[in-house]
């Protein structure tokens, strides 16, 4: 089994930075991607960015050139660097975590950007 522990959310200005990070403890051999997605009320948990362990990133179009996701595979740690943040990115964070797909999802973070 695998846990996932996301921390770093709150609120910011437009236009302004977050970093979140997401803390992966257990059966850390079982992962091999570890990713951010995000969700508000009503719609559909979206994929955020993705990173393998060998250093595969994706990101969704919304987020390119602002956010960055990175990986340190000795503490089983995945970040998300979040810049010029839009109201739009309101919405819970959540870290997610598997082998070949995410299996394990942490409990959300909050993110709240303000006009």
């Amino acid at each position: 089994q695998v846990q996932v522990v996301e921390s770093g959310g709150g609120l910011v200005q437009a236009g302004g930075s977050l970093r979140l990070s997401c803390a992966a403890s257990g059966s850390i051999f079982s992962i091999n991607v570890m990713g951010w997605y995000r969700q508000n009320p009503g719609k559909q948990r979206e994929l955020v960015a993705g990173i393998t362990s060998g250093g595969m990133t994706n990101y969704a179009d919304s987020v390119k050139g602002r956010f960055t996701i990175s990986r340190d595979n000795a503490k089983n740690t995945v970040y998300l660097q979040m810049n010029s943040l839009k109201p739009e990115d309101t919405a819970v964070y959540y870290c997610a975590a598997g082998l070949l797909r995410y299996e394990y999802w942490g409990q959300g973070t909050q993110v709240t950007v303000s006009s």
